[in-house]
């Protein structure tokens, strides 16, 4: 391959990436919705590869059903709606 020049995979690779992240922000969005209607409310943190980092906020954070939440509601959403995605990993 020639120097400076970038193969059509790892060109594939960063636009199927961006689109996987576009798809999932897109998701979140919806949740956020829902949650701020809670007094809640999630961030993306971080994207690692297939998964996603989040940071709950609000009435979100500390509360008793935070990890089902993000169980069955978020990352069960994400997995309906985003072929591919991996697992919801919550950071403080």
């Amino acid at each position: 391959m020639a120097e400076g020049s970038m193969s059509a995979s790892a060109n594939n690779d960063g636009k199927a990436q961006e689109d996987f992240e576009g798809k999932v922000s897109e998701v979140i969005e919806k949740i956020r919705v829902y949650l701020q209607s809670h007094g809640g409310d999630i961030d993306i943190v971080a994207f690692e590869g297939r998964d996603l980092k989040v940071r709950l906020k609000g009435a979100c954070a500390g509360c008793p059903g935070a990890t089902y939440t993000l169980k069955m509601g978020v990352e069960a959403a994400l997995r309906e709606e985003v072929p591919g995605f991996g697992n919801i990993i919550a950071v403080e």
